[in-house]
């Protein structure tokens, strides 16, 4: 990717995938002002729920509380206008789900000011895994698939690798929001992702929001860590 000028709006999210809200406290604290939004997950919320959102706004920063809602309609839509009440600004929802799920969190999330995306393929998805829960499509043509009938149905944005972003701007444009985790700097491991790219790759694709956790807070110096992904995505 040398010499290619990183999307300027990708902005940064941190995950706060970790046991206690003590851990969680020192990551933000440590990181402070560089991180504008952090990741809440099901591990962090489990253990502490509302306090581990009202930890992240205390401390000036966004959150992403990715719990991935897939249930009847109406308790998607009570979920994320439950997470728009206790600070969330940003939730997700399981684009399996079909058309009248997804056209509830839309309308909830429309009403309580909470953005709502869909989550389309994991990223510890590949093509054989997939396979596996009987989908004949290779993971690019199944995220297509999901992000189309999100969109349809109201939901603006969707959660994708990096590896889908190309397709899913020509397949449902400019504005679609894209949220991308499985990102891991140069040199760094990939974990249990499988479909993975560099900060400064995925934003040159064009991801708005990139996730980035254990990269981050397994640094020697996770501030360092943080700083030279900002100066990736700044190409």
């Amino acid at each position: 990717m040398t010499g290619v000028q990183a999307n300027p709006g990708t902005q940064l999210i941190v995950a706060l995938d970790v046991d206690t809200l003590d851990e969680a406290a020192r990551v933000a604290d440590q990181l402070g002002p560089l991180v504008p939004w952090y990741k809440i997950g099901k591990q962090l919320f489990t253990r502490h729920g509302p306090d581990a959102v009202r930890m992240v706004r205390e401390r000036g920063s966004r959150v992403f509380l990715d719990l991935k809602y897939h249930d009847i309609p109406n308790t998607v839509a009570e979920a994320v206008r439950a997470a728009a009440g206790i600070g969330a600004d940003l939730v997700n929802v399981h684009a399996g789900g079909g058309p009248s799920m997804l056209a509830a969190a839309a309308e909830a999330g429309q009403k309580s000011g909470v953005l709502v995306v869909a989550v389309t393929v994991l990223t510890s998805l590949d093509e054989r895994e997939l396979r596996a829960t009987g989908v004949a499509a290779t993971p690019a043509e199944q995220v297509v698939r999901l992000a189309r009938l999100a969109q349809a149905n109201g939901i603006p944005g969707v959660v994708c690798s990096a590896l889908e972003i190309g397709a899913l701007r020509q397949a449902c444009g400019p504005e679609f929001v894209l949220v991308v985790p499985g990102i891991r700097p140069a040199g760094s491991g990939t974990d249990d992702q499988k479909r993975v790219m560099t900060p400064r790759a995925a934003a040159a694709a064009g991801a708005d929001y990139i996730v980035v956790g254990r990269p981050i807070r397994q640094a020697p110096d996770p501030q360092a860590a943080v700083r030279q992904i900002l100066e990736e995505l700044k190409g």
